[in-house]
């Protein structure tokens, strides 16, 4: 019997989608959530932050350091000696020297703590050191 269009597999591959542009599309915006993802930096713990009324947000802090209720300081998810905390800070604040450092100290550690991380990043050099709150209001 033949074919009153002609060739039957040219007909078909007429009516067949191209998904090329579409998984092109799909590629990009995958690569680029996966890149925008990996830029969030956190502390690796989480601390209950003390309130006050005159907090405010840092967009540009680039080195994030948390304090526990038992006095553990944490760097980018990792514990850290008080000790050894001016050189990394040092090292990290190399890496982007716009950037400022954020410590989150939590409600329940203790301010002897606290002292020693600020005197640390002092000594690191860093001039744009902010204290993490709750906003009050």
């Amino acid at each position: 019997m033949s074919d009153v269009f002609g060739d039957g597999d040219a007909r078909e591959d007429e009516n067949a989608i191209d998904l090329t542009p579409m998984l092109d599309v799909v590629f990009i915006m995958l690569i680029f959530f996966i890149v925008t993802a990996t830029f969030v930096k956190e502390a690796g713990v989480d601390v209950e932050r003390p309130l006050a009324s005159t907090a405010e947000r840092q967009d540009l802090a680039n080195i994030l350091i948390a304090i526990t209720p038992e006095d553990d300081v944490w760097i980018d998810g990792n514990r850290v000696d008080v000790r050894d905390m001016s050189t990394l800070i040092k090292r990290l604040h190399a890496e982007n020297p716009q950037g400022s450092v954020v410590i989150q100290a939590d409600r329940d550690s203790t301010h002897k703590t606290l002292k020693q991380v600020m005197d640390a990043v002092q000594k690191a050099g860093v001039g744009q050191v902010a204290v993490a709150a709750e906003n009050e209001g």
